[in-house]
């Protein structure tokens, strides 16, 4: 049994129904990715000396070499948990024999700069995050 061929508009509409079922699934699927927050944690004393002085500088209020030190950090990745705009601030981590920023960060999160409720540090430029703790090994904080 053969059918007649579908018009121009028919075909317009097919295609434009399977992206857009397409493009669901696929947000979907992105949205579940990024859903579930696991961030592992490192104990202060594991970052790294310019880390551990970075996150002395932030409880300090600064002063920090960059301009977008202190600045918001958008949470774009989903990575950390998800709060208000204007909760994280980022922060850079000196690496030695770079000039400009690198890839290493810790950022804060909290409305007070100087008193934050928790940092984290990445050291691939938010790929990943590890929260930073005074202890680990199941020691209290």
């Amino acid at each position: 049994m053969q059918g007649r061929p579908l018009t121009r508009s028919v075909r317009g509409a097919v295609v434009g129904s399977l992206v857009l079922a397409l493009t669901a699934t696929l947000s979907v699927s992105h949205a579940r990715s990024h859903a579930v927050v696991d961030t592992q944690t490192i104990a202060l004393a594991e970052l790294p000396k310019n880390g551990q002085i970075t996150h002395a500088l932030i409880f300090k209020g600064g002063p920090f070499a960059f301009d977008k030190d202190g600045t918001v950090f958008g949470n774009f990745e989903r990575i950390l948990p998800r709060m208000q705009r204007g909760y994280y601030r980022e922060y850079t981590v000196r690496t030695p024999g770079r000039s400009g920023r690198g890839a290493k960060r810790i950022v804060c999160g909290g409305w007070t700069p100087a008193s934050p409720d928790a940092c984290y540090y990445t050291h691939d430029h938010y790929a990943s995050f590890r929260k930073i703790v005074e202890k680990t090994n199941g020691q209290a904080q």
